[in-house]
């Protein structure tokens, strides 16, 4: 029995170190890598350029609010860099978001849970969607298919973030 806590524990740990490397390192690395011309990111970061979310959350320096994902009030290849960390796993149609930040951006990129940060990728009180992906950045959207269980959880008790 003391074996299993002990696994238990080891596991969670395990768990909580992955998940600070890929929020608190790895997304970090990227948002400070260059200055983004967007930043669609939970609202809480400053890419450099134009920061944008549905939720203003804190103060962030040239926020736009957004009504709506699928259309967002840009024009055609306005920016050069967009950067979508975080926000795609909770949206209602992945396709059509990604395809519109490529209607408004030269060259977009989108940062997502890895399957290696379980916590984030399989959570399923936040995520709609499950990416089947190593790597934390990417230049084309991933295989996905929606999160088993999400859809249950999140109309019993809502979904605890909205993009």
């Amino acid at each position: 029995m003391i074996i299993f806590f002990i696994l238990l524990i080891f596991c969670l740990l395990l768990f909580k170190l992955t998940n600070i490397i890929s929020y608190n390192v790895l997304k970090k690395k990227i948002l400070l890598r260059q200055k983004w011309d967007l930043n669609i990111c939970c609202g809480k970061t400053d890419g450099g350029g134009v920061n944008a979310d549905i939720i203003k959350h804190k103060e962030v320096k040239n926020f736009v609010l957004l009504n709506d994902i699928t259309s967002l009030p840009f024009a055609d290849d306005q920016f050069g860099t967009v950067l979508s960390s975080h926000t795609i796993e909770h949206v209602d149609d992945p396709k059509s978001f990604f395809s519109e930040l490529n209607r408004i951006g030269r060259s977009v990129h989108i940062v997502l849970p890895p399957l290696w940060d379980i916590t984030a990728a399989f959570n399923i009180f936040e995520h709609k969607w499950l990416f089947f992906t190593l790597k934390k950045e990417h230049k084309k959207l991933p295989f996905f298919i929606r999160l088993p269980g999400a859809n249950w959880i999140q109309k019993k008790i809502g979904q605890r973030i909205h993009a």
